[in-house]
């Protein structure tokens, strides 16, 4: 693998002119395409093998004029205090705003509060129900202005009037969050090499990765089926990836001229080293994203899948645009990307020796004094961190799971006011029906008995009358929970129900009966993320075992990377916990209401994270591989990985820290949610695990941490990570020299 990826830098480094126009070519193809390719689909959510599913699908065939995937808004109208609805003057206004949503476009239908029925027993508060000809992804301003307008005019007369429902527009307004991002990035990327640019390099290969990426995303959109939204994760992890990338080859070809050598050599044997370490930390990133098939979702695969390939791009560009951007770079912007180069040419004998002696006497970096500190204190250094990550991830044992809707939404919105006034007027399960599927050669008299035994059960609100459908083999039965749709009894009778179905359809005649709706939906969703969490990590974590231990040549290295990336992800989940669900430091971080956990969060932390865990432990640990393989002891092996790789690390999990905590000052939960759990998730997994964990426990170890099975490792092929075929030419034995020490406490 090094001596390929050595042969490929230098290639890449002399056809440099060559190589850059290729990729130039290849943004420029993809553009275009993506320019002329028809629009992509329309979202579309589907969770095959559920109940929810297979009664949602059934609608669709059997009640088309329904529109089952049309978007819909449920209109609630409050009378003022002390009035009556019902009044003439109110009902006279209601009215009104039935007509004009009736004219709104594309429209298919409105119900009448008063010939529905849709009054509240106290008279003060009706609603009425949108549908609309086309699902909710295709409405355009039009229609939303369209609906805005219709209820600003009820306002008006004195009613309030709020909506709710997927017609509605979000306000989604975005604080510049990927700014901010990449202001951070930028300036700790200065910070890192000195030079504009050595530190734009990082910047324009991860732009141009994602352009690639997301513009083939686009032009293979119709034909795959893949929705706007599936390359949101693509775009962040692509970003993420491409400048860690940049970063470790740009770092390491900048070691290279500091050993005095030539430039092309330098940068044959940066992407030769480190270039190995990416194209590894990118399939254990790559591995963790196209995982999330076994979901079994269709949007989480297109979703992980079209970020994989993003990465697999970013890759490529790593190990042959960024040597070929090294090349451009002039003499001057050389020797400030590393001063003790002359001229970028390679030192002579003397100056090499010279460069010795000044290098024994140099002060050890924060990385060096970091890492000599924990060889001197392992234990201590490892119970702070355990103990630590332990007691941060205590609340995760209190995890509750769910879905954002319309209740979680802040109060100040109007999908949230109508939910509410729709729970004051009409009890809390009205937020949350449930559709009752039933099929039978006489729909209409089997759904009847249906709906009177749905009637009889506990936590059953209201049943409605049956609606078959024209052929009258399948009817509809509207259930009202007597709960909310996010409470624990709610889910309890979804599964009630299911559960008794068997005994219902024989007494009443049905063939089949089916529970479905957004609350059955919801329900059904977090069951599939709970059943699939486990296969999901056994298989991304057993895959990634297998790369690193064939990576690193250690059964117990890629053993404690897993267990270490465990340990962050739980310490991450309960702080989300503290924090989301518990209400802690709500008003430091602008937590509006503390509710359940994003159904989501668990398998896409260990997604998003462990690709990025991997990330840090690849390119930290390589470097210790590499210093133990030329005949470091284990001490020194761990000095030399935290000299030339902690900084490094450091300033990529800092990056990665500043784009996701950029959004943590979002407005939306949701999305305040995902950038806290993922940023506190790198900043325990970076600085806890990798940089104080993982090396305590190479003290302990010692040489045991390196050891491998006779038998297993003349199995594994040696794919040579660390470069011990490409030659020393002095330079690794002069490192090993200059480190020794700074090792002395591990002797």
């Amino acid at each position: 693998m090094a001596t390929f990826l050595y042969k490929l830098g230098r290639l890449a480094f002399r056809r440099r002119g060559l190589m850059a126009l290729l990729w130039v070519l290849v943004l420029g193809g993809v553009i275009t395409a993506a320019s002329s390719a028809p629009p992509p689909p329309a979202d579309t959510f589907s969770m095959p093998g559920t109940e929810s599913q297979k009664a949602f699908d059934l609608l669709k065939e059997k009640f088309p004029a329904a529109g089952a995937d049309g978007a819909s808004a449920r209109v609630v109208i409050r009378a003022p205090q002390g009035q009556d609805i019902a009044g003439p003057e109110r009902k006279a206004a209601v009215s009104g705003l039935v007509s004009d949503l009736t004219a709104a476009p594309e429209v298919a239908s409105v119900t009448d509060p008063y010939a529905a029925g849709a009054l509240s027993k106290d008279s003060t508060t009706a609603y009425a129900v949108v549908t609309y000809k086309v699902a909710a992804t295709e409405l355009t301003d039009k229609e939303h202005d369209a609906l805005d307008q219709a209820l600003d005019k009820a306002r008006g007369s004195g009613l309030t009037v709020e909506a709710g429902g997927d017609a509605v527009r979000i306000e989604a307004a975005m604080g510049g969050a990927e700014g901010i991002g990449i202001l951070v990035s930028a300036i700790v990327l200065l910070i890192t090499f000195g030079s504009l640019v050595a530190a734009g390099m990082p910047l324009l290969t991860a732009l141009i990765g994602v352009g690639v990426g997301i513009s083939a995303i686009t032009a293979l959109g119709s034909t795959l089926g893949l929705s706007a939204t599936t390359s949101t994760l693509a775009m962040m992890i692509g970003l993420a990836v491409g400048i860690d990338y940049a970063l470790f080859i740009i770092s390491r070809y900048r070691s290279e001229i500091a050993e005095g050598r030539e430039r092309r050599e330098a940068a044959g044997r940066a992407v030769g080293t480190a270039g190995s370490a990416v194209v590894f930390a990118g399939l254990t990133v790559i591995i963790a994203l196209a995982g999330l098939a076994v979901v079994n979702i269709p949007m989480l695969t297109k979703m992980g899948v079209a970020a994989a390939g993003t990465v697999a791009v970013a890759v490529l560009i790593a190990v042959t645009l960024v040597p070929a951007l090294l090349g451009f770079a002039p003499v001057k912007v050389l020797r400030r990307i590393d001063r003790k180069a002359v001229n970028g040419k390679p030192l002579s004998a003397r100056q090499q020796r010279k460069a010795a002696k000044a290098a024994a006497r140099q002060k050890p970096n924060l990385g060096t004094r970091w890492a000599r500190y924990v060889l001197r204190h392992p234990v201590a250094v490892l119970l702070v961190g355990v103990v630590g990550l332990g007691a941060v991830a205590l609340p995760a044992a209190s995890l509750e799971l769910g879905l954002p809707g319309e209740g979680t939404m802040a109060p100040e919105t109007t999908q949230r006011k109508a939910y509410d006034m729709l729970s004051e007027s009409f009890g809390p399960g009205f937020n949350g029906p449930l559709t009752i599927t039933v099929s039978a050669p006489d729909a209409s008299a089997a759904a009847g008995g249906v709906g009177r035994a749905l009637a009889g059960l506990d936590g059953v609100a209201t049943v409605s009358p049956a609606a078959p459908n024209a052929a009258n083999d399948t009817a509809i039965l509207n259930l009202v929970p007597a709960t909310g749709p996010t409470d624990h009894a709610t889910e309890e009778l979804v599964r009630s129900i299911r559960a008794g179905m068997g005994g219902i359809e024989g007494s009443t005649g049905a063939d089949e009966v089916l529970v479905t709706g957004q609350t059955a939906m919801f329900i059904d969703f977090s069951k599939t993320l709970d059943d699939a969490l486990v296969p999901y990590l056994a298989l991304v974590v057993g895959l990634a075992f297998l790369l690193l231990m064939l990576v690193f040549r250690s059964v117990l290295v890629p053993l404690k990377a897993a267990l270490g990336f465990l340990l962050s992800v739980g310490a991450a989940l309960g702080a989300v916990v503290a924090v989301f669900q518990w209400g802690w430091l709500a008003d430091v971080f602008g937590v509006k209401e503390a509710g359940p956990v994003m159904s989501t969060m668990p398998i896409f932390m260990i997604g998003v994270v462990f690709g990025l865990a991997m990330d840090y432990e690849v390119f930290l640990v390589s470097r210790m591989r590499e210093a133990y393989a030329h005949g470091a002891r284990p001490g020194e092996a761990v000095v030399t990985g935290f000299r030339y790789g902690g900084r490094v690390v450091s300033a990529a999990a800092i990056i990665m820290i500043s784009v996701f905590s950029g959004f943590i000052t979002e407005q939306n939960d949701m999305i305040k949610m995902i950038g806290f759990a993922l940023a506190t998730a790198v900043l325990f997994d970076a600085f806890v695990v990798r940089m104080a964990i993982v090396p305590a426990l190479f003290a302990l170890l010692g040489r045991s941490a390196w050891w491998l099975p006779g038998w297993l490792d003349r199995l594994l092929p040696n794919v040579d990570v660390e470069g011990a075929k490409l030659g020393d030419g002095g330079a690794p034995g002069r490192a090993r020299e200059r480190d020794l020490h700074l090792a002395d406490s591990s002797r």
